[in-house]
């Protein structure tokens, strides 16, 4: 995967691609745990969902650099 994506001249840098593909695979596993009942066990909801964004932004990172490299 190239460093720069380039839309109509303008360049967006790799991680604002990967990023914005993290947040809508947070927000459906979001909603998974939410409707299975998982945040009544945990005690910060808005920490939970920071860290599980930055463990998926890691981890699709990882793979796509593995994939791509």
């Amino acid at each position: 995967m190239p460093a720069e994506l380039d839309l109509y001249g303008v360049y967006f840098p790799r991680l604002l691609l990967l990023m914005l593909i993290t947040f809508v695979v947070s927000i459906l596993i979001r909603k998974v745990l939410g409707r299975i009942g998982f945040y009544a066990l945990v005690w910060h909801r808005g920490l939970f969902d920071v860290a599980l964004y930055v463990l998926l932004l890691g981890g699709i990172f990882s793979i796509t650099r593995w994939f791509f490299a």
